[in-house]
This record gives structure tokens, sequence and C-alpha cells, in this order.
């Protein structure tokens, strides 16, 4: 029997998704960041901005910091600026076009030197066991095939007292609000993808794949499976978002 994934509101082959995944980001990427102001009306600076603070980069210690499916740097740039001057930030990412992006910014970033970019698959890291200080993914995790996959690899490649960070959309838990919410997604996100970025069906996926994502208790007993430890979670915006943590003792 031929295993499945769920792409969207639909199941595809597992062998599938992830080509799927990588057309939907190359068409979104060069309007990518500018999307996100649009979509989260500016909310995802702060949402991120939380992230970074739960990873809490030391000031005046050596941090390797390892930014999954982060191809246009975004979040490395804020950690690093969170940071020391030791910090660094490694960002990976499948997709060579948000790769793209996050190497052009990087150009004209003062912090350059303290941010690298390699192609990577979440599913398999090419980088060495327990070298790096803290992982992060921003909005990216939904979009693996095997999540477990990943949750295993972050887990892996983190050092003892290694912390793990993860933000991403969720469930809205205030009445009224879901409904409000789903109308947005479902009517005027498409509609601003195909007016910004020339494409509704791409940001369509995006907002069926934050509707199939595990439940906030059921991804923090994924994290749990993976072998992080003191796994928590934290719903922000009335559940739009949800920052999860663990860590590798």
């Amino acid at each position: 029997m031929t295993e499945t994934a769920q792409f969207g509101a639909k199941r595809v082959p597992l062998a599938a998704k992830q080509a799927l995944v990588n057309d939907v980001f190359h068409s979104v990427a060069r309007r990518y960041d500018l999307m996100n102001d649009l979509m989260s009306f500016g909310l995802h600076r702060a949402w991120k901005n939380a992230l970074v603070t739960a990873v809490n980069p030391p000031r005046q210690a050596p941090c390797a910091v390892l930014d999954i499916a982060g191809g246009t740097g975004d979040i490395a740039f804020r950690i690093i600026e969170a940071g020391g001057a030791q910090t660094r930030v490694t960002v990976c990412d499948i997709n060579p076009d948000m790769l793209e992006v996050g190497r052009a910014r990087a150009a004209t970033y003062r912090g350059e030197a303290a941010v690298t970019f390699a192609e990577a698959n979440a599913e398999a890291l090419p980088f060495a066991d327990r070298s790096f200080d803290a992982a992060t993914i921003a909005f990216g995790i939904r979009n693996v095939p095997r999540i477990e996959a990943a949750l295993a690899e972050a887990f892996r490649v983190l050092k003892i007292g290694g912390k793990f960070v993860c933000l991403e959309f969720s469930s809205v838990d205030v009445p009224a609000l879901d409904r409000l919410y789903d109308f947005y997604s479902f009517n005027v996100i498409p509609a601003l993808g195909r007016v910004v970025a020339g494409d509704a069906e791409s940001y369509r996926y995006l907002v069926e794949s934050i509707r199939r994502f595990p439940k906030p208790q059921a991804f923090a007993a994924m994290l749990r499976a993976a072998g992080f430890a003191r796994v928590s979670f934290q719903a922000m915006s009335g559940g739009i978002v949800t920052l999860h943590s663990g860590w590798r003792l």
C-alpha cells in the first residue's frame, strides 16, 4: 500500500509531497516576506521576536544556531542582532529559491559573516551530531512530509543542553474569532496571493496546511517522542500561532 501524506486539503503519495511543497515555495519566494507582512498585518514580526527571545542567544559567549527551513534569513538576522559577537547562525532550506532570497539579503547585511546558508532537507540534516546550541524553525514544520524525522534530526544535531524552538500556526481558541479567521484565511489570503504574488493556489495550500497541522498538545507529544524534555508551548494572538520548545537534556 502506498504511504500518503497530507498536502493541504488532500492526500498525496508521501514521496510526492516534497516536490509539491517545493513548487509552492518556488512560486512564493520573491514575495514571501512581503506577503507575511500583509497576511498578518505585521504581527509576524512580534511572533518571530518571541521566538528569538525564547532562543535567548548569549551576549558574551559563543552560540551556534541552526535555523531550519529559514531560507529568506528573516529569523537568522534577528538572532544575530539579539546575540553577541560570537553568535553564528546556519540557515538551511530545501528550496534554492528561498535560499537565493536569503543570500541576496545577507549580501547587504552588516552581519553577513555571521550567517551561512546551506541547501538541506530537514529530514536528513548534513550536520554533525551535537553541533548546535539551539535549533529553530518558523512556519516550516507543517510543510515537512515526515515531521517525526525532522524532529529526530533537530534533536540529533543539538548539543546536550541545547534548545529547540518552533513557531507555527495553530488553532484559534477564541469564540467568534475562529469564524472570522476562517473567513479571512480562505477568502482574503488567496486573493492577496493572486494580487501580490500572482499565485492564489499556493496561498490556498498554505492556509489548508495550517488546518491540517497537529493541535498544540499533539505536537508537544511528538516533541517528547523525539526525545525532547521540558517540552512546553505558548499560544499567541488568540491561538493563531503557537510557540513550542523543548530541550535536549
